[in-house]
């Protein structure tokens, strides 16, 4: 109740500071889109062999309220399972009928992940919406720039920057209900605040932030008794301009929450709860040169897992990454990257447990005068448990100019891995030291077309995976079963006039050789968004999920696979800007109160208001 009256008194405080300031109308420059991930150079989006999805500034402030994995849900080609649930559910990152495991995330261009954790993938749930500036997603294998488990997709998340100014304050904070289908009471038990302090001094930046979010109202399986969840996350961000050649960054970050949860086998309400606490500080000094720079990424992570309930755990983890790359253009067409990757993890699985990775890579991009564009890599895989492994990557693509619209055809082969983690090699249950690396394949080709107010993209892709590792009753083994996906996804984005966005996207995918849990063969997202007289933008977003299967365990340890039906999600929002540093929004998140189950016998959301203000001073 404290926490509800504090953000409200707060809310009411700042609108009125707010509607004192005068709006200030300023001219925005339209700028042609640059991507980054696929080649780590900033290449015109026309001359990317991918179709690299970019999550601006602008729309992660249209989510404010919304977690990460909600938001990196509605792209093709990615299902989160989860993420429309109670806030504390575990999630299942799905890309390309992949699993987590297959996917790489990157926070601020270091590979982040969780050493214990079976699939030691990175957990979305501990990153806050509110401390990001922007998301990159390229799908399919990308071993050869990123390393092991860039499977299906690498997720490029940058935190935010210091201003300009000499000091600032931004603040965001929101309120909301948090209810399933069968509730109507539209209590506020879902708060979210986070504050942050940045600016420039000379050649020193600095940037530090705190936010807090705390849910409750919903129980993890469908039953009676709320499981709350609870997050802190603050981090630093520290950086000096020795000179226009030489710059230096000091990155930390610590993020800790706890999350309620209930028995899954049998399905019942009980007292459980887990917690996870994260530390991590990385260093990101830069050289440039003429035609170049040298770069280091650097980072130590720390985290560390209780779980209570009648199975109680508890789980350290260390990683140490260091990503040293060297990148030279030798003319506006021609760009080179070499670079040395070294990962080792460490867990505590009942003793101590560690491996190391170390690669070296190299990566090219031709950008011709007459169209023809080419990336092309690979890396040599060493790791200290099963010896050495190649991957590669080859991604033409041709664009046929015409004024300012383009189209481009593009293809890519590439080859990818994932390293057995340190509970397969090493854990107390089922553990095989022999376990050699999963290999993927991926194949994708497709055609993109571009003008001034209209976008659309469409690609085929066949993926292939062998040496998959699966649990068997003799325990962790590389399957002699090979398997296939393959797919489609189309994206397709509409401006008919400037203050009014259309973007659709619809996959479909398939796994023709195993039973593909919770991965819905058809899947669609579609938003409109409307800028009204520049003050007042007002969007409507639909998201349709598709027949997927699921798993039932009995009370006799038997289990069968169950069906469950499709679902369609209509959400809405509204911003309105008093001024130039206020903003206030209300977003209505399932209008139409569908009932539906994400997750075989666990609470969805249904119908739920969320009021909040963004202010800059």
């Amino acid at each position: 109740m404290n926490k509800r009256v504090i953000s409200l008194c707060a809310l009411g405080i700042l609108c009125s500071i707010a509607n004192a300031q005068e709006k200030k109308q300023e001219e925005v420059e339209q700028l042609e889109e640059v991507v980054v991930s696929d080649s780590r150079f900033e290449l015109k989006r026309e001359n990317s062999g991918k179709t690299v999805i970019t999550i601006s500034q602008e729309e992660l402030q249209r989510n404010q309220g919304r977690s990460v994995a909600e938001v990196i849900n509605t792209k093709s080609g990615i299902e989160i399972n989860g993420s429309r649930s109670n806030a504390g559910q575990n999630l299942g990152t799905y890309v390309r009928g992949g699993n987590n495991r297959q996917v790489l995330v990157l926070v601020d261009g270091i590979q982040v992940s969780d050493p214990s954790s079976l699939a030691n993938d990175f957990d979305l749930r501990l990153l806050d919406l509110n401390q990001i500036e922007s998301i990159e997603i390229v799908k399919g294998a990308a071993s050869t720039l990123y390393g092991n488990r860039a499977a299906t997709a690498v997720i490029n998340i940058t935190t935010k920057n210091a201003g300009a100014k000499k000091i600032a304050a931004n603040f965001e904070s929101s309120i909301g209900s948090n209810q399933s289908s069968e509730e109507s009471d539209y209590n506020l038990t879902d708060f979210s605040n986070r504050a942050s302090v940045n600016g420039t001094l000379g050649k020193f930046t600095y940037l530090a932030g705190f936010g807090n979010q705390y849910t409750d109202g919903l129980s993890a399986v469908i039953g009676e008794e709320k499981d709350p969840f609870n997050r802190i996350n603050s981090n630093v961000n520290l950086g000096y301009q020795f000179s226009e050649k030489f710059s230096f960054k000091v990155l930390g970050y610590y993020d800790k929450f706890k999350a309620a949860f209930d028995s899954s086998l049998p399905l019942m309400d009980t007292d459980d709860y887990s917690e996870s606490e994260q530390f991590r500080v990385a260093i990101s000094p830069e050289y440039k040169y003429t035609n170049g720079s040298v770069t280091l990424n650097a980072a130590y992570n720390t985290i560390d897992r209780d779980v209570y309930s009648a199975y109680p755990n508890s789980y350290g983890a260390k990683s140490t990454v260091v990503d040293l790359f060297n990148k030279y253009n030798f003319s506006d067409q021609f760009y080179t990257i070499i670079g040395l990757n070294y990962i080792k993890n460490e867990a505590v699985l009942g003793a101590d447990t560690d491996f190391s990775i170390t690669d070296p890579y190299a990566n090219v991009v031709w950008v011709s005068e007459f169209g023809l564009n080419v990336n092309a890599g690979g890396r040599m895989n060493n790791h200290s448990e099963y010896g050495n492994h190649f991957t590669y990557n080859l991604n033409p693509s041709y664009t046929l100019k015409f004024d300012q619209d383009y189209v481009k055809f593009f293809g890519s082969y590439s080859t990818s891995y994932i390293a057995p983690t340190l509970p397969q090699l090493f854990g107390a249950f089922g553990a095989n030291p022999d376990l050699e690396p999963e290999e993927d394949r991926t194949i994708e080709g497709g055609a993109e077309y571009n003008t001034d107010v209209f976008r659309l993209s469409a690609l085929y892709f066949n993926r292939f995976e062998e040496n998959f590792i699966a649990y068997t009753d003799i325990g962790y083994v590389n399957s002699e079963e090979d398997f296939t996906v393959h797919g489609v996804e189309v994206e397709t984005s509409l401006t008919p006039i400037e203050s009014l966005i259309i973007d659709a996207n619809y996959t479909f995918t398939e796994n023709r050789d195993k039973v593909a849990l919770r991965i819905p063969k058809h899947k669609a997202n579609a938003s409109i968004q409307y800028e009204l007289f520049t003050k007042t933008n007002f969007g409507l977003q639909y998201q349709y999920t598709g027949e997927r299967l699921d798993i039932q365990y009995n009370p006799d340890f038997t289990s069968q696979n169950v069906e469950l039906d499709a679902f369609s999600l209509l959400n809405f929002n509204v911003n309105h800007s008093f001024s130039e540093k206020f903003t206030v929004f209300v977003n209505f998140d399932n209008i139409l109160n569908e009932d539906y189950e994400e997750i075989l016998g666990y609470t969805t959301r249904g119908r739920n208001i969320r009021a909040g203000f963004r202010l800059g001073l």
